[in-house]
């Protein structure tokens, strides 16, 4: 290899790693939220209040890098006691046996300010394959912003409580919505 491929070779590696930059999430200006379906009618929204993530990113290109997440089940909230209580209880997310959920990102495909995340979330044991779409990624200064949104079903990560109602149907969807508003700062 002649001398001057191998430099632009080194000089685009050293490129790529100087504008990586690792972020922590900060929990205070974050939200981990989801919805589910209820009695077939309407949303019911809640959010988890004890997570931690760090992630890596290459700034000029908006392309993840590594994203990493882990999420207290005990943290979850609906803003209902005794829901939040039988959401932590083993019909649900066996919060005692099953403590903490994660998330780690296996492939990233950036679009702009937007782009396509596909990792592997660990909730109650079970793994499964799941994609965010990543929206709106701004960079100012060393803070960083996006959302993460998708779907999975409860069912497949062992989630099955459900009880008949009245008019046919269910009392809880098996589709959940995950809404993820995360804002970070550069390590």
């Amino acid at each position: 290899m002649s001398r001057l491929l191998k430099l632009m070779v080194v000089s685009a590696v050293a490129t790529s790693v100087l504008t990586a930059a690792e972020y922590k999430v900060d929990t205070v200006h974050s939200n981990v939220g989801f919805s589910v379906k209820h009695m077939m009618v309407t949303n019911v929204n809640g959010k988890f209040t004890s997570y931690n993530s760090n992630f890596e990113i290459d700034e000029k290109t908006k392309t993840f890098k590594n994203l990493k997440a882990k999420i207290d089940t005990l943290s979850i909230d609906t803003g209902i006691k005794d829901r939040d209580d039988h959401l932590k209880s083993d019909d649900f997310f066996s919060a005692s046996t099953y403590p903490e959920m994660s998330f780690e990102m296996t492939s990233y495909k950036a679009d702009g300010d937007d782009g396509k995340m596909e990792g592997k979330l660990t909730l109650r044991g079970v793994t499964k394959n799941i994609t965010l779409e990543v929206d709106d990624i701004n960079i100012h200064g060393n803070k960083i912003g996006f959302a993460l949104e998708g779907k999975i079903k409860r069912s497949d990560f062992g989630l099955k409580w459900n009880k008949a109602i009245e008019l046919g149907g269910v009392a809880v969807g098996d589709e959940v919505k995950i809404k993820i508003d995360i804002e970070a700062d550069r390590k």
